[in-house]
């Protein structure tokens, strides 16, 4: 499975981004090969828009699942469109939260806010 968790930095012992389209990185975990891969959110300096931006980003990755603190609607909907599960983190680092997921501990998101239009930030 592959997991995609928004993050400030590239390391897997740092905690979840709170902004999941404004996160600066996204994380790319393969659970088969324990490969972690960072990729740069190009979305992150965006005037508007950011959410879906960064969905497109993760849907490209072909991750099957998001793990992240929120997401707003527009984002949602394009991610649950492409068949990703979107679940809520917990706290702890990236890691903590991959493992948990593996282990079946993490609940979906199912909190979905009507997003930042328009603002920049959302942290």
């Amino acid at each position: 499975m592959k997991i995609a968790v928004p993050a400030d930095e590239k390391s897997l012992d740092l905690g979840v981004c709170p902004s999941f389209g404004r996160a600066p990185y996204f994380l790319i975990y393969d659970t088969e090969t324990n490969e972690s891969k960072f990729i740069d959110n190009s979305a992150a300096a965006s005037q508007g828009g950011a959410g879906v931006k960064a969905a497109q980003t993760i849907i490209d990755s072909k991750a099957d699942a998001l793990l992240t603190p929120r997401c707003g609607e527009n984002a949602a909907v394009a991610i649950k469109a492409a068949n990703i599960k979107i679940y809520k983190t917990i706290d702890g680092s990236i890691m903590d939260n991959i493992n948990a997921l593996v282990e079946g501990k993490l609940s979906e998101l199912v909190d979905i806010h009507p997003g930042f239009h328009g603002h920049q930030g959302g942290k």
